[in-house]
């Protein structure tokens, strides 16, 4: 049976501190103690979540913070509350190496949107938050800078690629982290850990400032310890910015506002192919129960089919890494990050660069990507997974006709131990089955705890919404919270 002894902080706690400060150099202490990595000195767990630690900006946030508090001003919806940015989002100031080799040492010259709306908000950001190499990968274990143990069993991925993000959260290392998700990397993570993860619809959060993957999958979001925490964290990073053309103008809901809604009268989709042969007994078991708790506060249950779920899977992966081909070819050595100095041309320049740079994990999705793009297969492979996606896309705008959100496991099993799929990538891809096709589809989606294995490893639900439904999302959460919190 795991056990541990971290706590996780909400943001009204956070919030409710005397000092801004103090709290700041509280946390700061807790992770000099118990996050950074044991080789490094580190007593306590050495969970390795945050990279790099933004210590005067902080403080600096901190004491504008206080002083405000001080003058009886009005304070921010995040005022004080301790955050830490994952480590492929800009942040001046501090170190931008999605994870790599290839960038290490790089300092951005500009903050990423997301990271300006939070300090916007009062919020004090505590640091670079440790990821997937390049955001690829589903354990947290494709890092250039160690891999990221799971707080609620130390033997354990955090899940990817935003494992260092929800672990940090799950330590109570920060009230809230932020993420990205290009095919589950946070709702996976926030399942394998115990926390709140939300991905939200597609344009819904700017990706300004983002280092990118896959470009039309990539989005932004919240990782917290409870649902209103999340809904809050939206509401401060959600609307239309000029610097992404992509992020759409339709109007921010109140989601904080939603939450008091009652979830009586629902209709919740449960759709078959995610109940199939490869789901552990105990998930299917944490699954079915919340979905007889929100039978029981008055919402339907309707079956729903989404026929092309088996497509998913090489659907995503010859999209995300056609994409990642050519997103990475930015790093080359020229402009901006590693270059290798034992070349005696340019090209051998490129080369020696990208092989020193970086990792197995993204040579391998770059060549995936480069041949699914090639002249010979860009019809059978690309255009091909193209269709699919509008297919996959289209069996969600169905299923939403009869139903306002859909419901179902966020993974096949809980976290699996480190080490344990590192050599069989194809395995370490398949457990996306239930998390790409609502990436592929543009959809909001949320893991949200619902109960533990008999070990104690979390368990998530997983909550779709229609496109920028997010508010009846995060209600049908907090639905689920508030029953899994009074089972015990």
């Amino acid at each position: 049976m795991y056990e541990t002894n971290f706590k996780m902080l909400t943001i009204d706690e956070a919030k409710a501190a005397a000092s801004a400060t103090e709290l700041a150099e509280r946390h700061y202490a807790l992770i000099a103690a118990e996050d950074g990595p044991v080789s490094q000195g580190t007593t306590g767990k050495g969970i390795n979540s945050f990279l790099a630690l933004s210590r005067d900006r902080a403080l600096a946030q901190a004491a504008k913070v206080d002083a405000a508090r001080a003058a009886g001003q009005d304070l921010g919806p995040l005022a004080g509350v301790p955050i830490g940015i994952k480590d492929v989002l800009t942040m001046t100031g501090s170190p931008a190496t999605a994870g790599s080799l290839i960038l290490k040492g790089y300092l951005p010259p500009y903050d990423a949107t997301a990271v300006t709306k939070l300090e916007a908000a009062g919020a004090v950001l505590l640091g670079k938050i440790n990821c997937d190499e390049f955001a690829m990968g589903s354990s947290n274990e494709n890092s250039a800078y160690g891999p990221v143990k799971n707080p609620k069993a130390l033997d354990r991925v955090p899940g990817g690629s935003s494992g260092g993000s929800a672990a940090a959260v799950a330590a109570g290392f920060a009230a809230a982290t932020l993420g990205t998700d290009t095919g589950g990397s946070i709702r996976q993570p926030a399942a394998f850990c115990g926390v709140v993860g939300v991905l939200p619809t597609y344009g819904r959060v700017s990706r300004y400032g983002l280092i990118a993957f896959a470009s039309s999958l990539d989005r932004v979001g919240p990782f917290t310890a409870n649902v209103k925490d999340a809904a809050t964290m939206l509401q401060v990073l959600a609307g239309k910015d000029p610097l992404d053309a992509t992020t759409s103008d339709q109007p921010v809901g109140d989601y904080v506002g939603a939450l008091a809604k009652p979830v009586d009268g629902l209709r919740i989709g449960v759709p078959a192919e995610y109940f199939g042969e490869g789901l552990d007994p105990e998930i299917r078991a944490a699954i079915e129960r919340a979905l007889d708790g929100l039978k029981s506060l008055g919402c339907t249950i309707v079956p729903v089919h989404l026929k092309h779920t088996a497509y998913a899977i090489p659907t995503y992966y010859v999209i995300a890494t056609a994409e990642a081909s050519s997103n990475l070819q930015r790093f080359d050595g020229v402009r901006f990050g590693h270059r290798s100095g034992d070349s005696k041309t340019l090209s051998a320049m490129f080369k020696k660069t990208r092989e020193e740079g970086f990792g197995p994990e993204v040579k391998r999705r770059i060549l995936l990507g480069t041949y699914a793009l090639s002249a010979g297969y860009y019809d059978a492979y690309y255009k091909k997974a193209q269709q699919v996606r509008a297919l996959l896309t289209r069996d969600f705008l169905e299923a939403f006709e009869s139903c306002d959100v859909i419901v179902g496991p966020m993974t096949p099993t809980p976290a699996f131990r480190l080490g344990e799929k590192t050599d069989d990538p194809v395995a370490m891809y398949l457990a996306d089955i239930y998390s790409v096709a609502a990436s592929l589809a543009g959809i909001c989606g949320m893991s949200v705890p619902c109960g533990e294995t008999a070990e104690g490893l979390p368990i998530g639900v997983q909550i779709m919404g229609k496109h920028f439904d997010e508010a009846t999302m995060l209600r049908v959460g907090q639905a689920i919270e508030t029953l899994q919190n009074a089972a015990g």
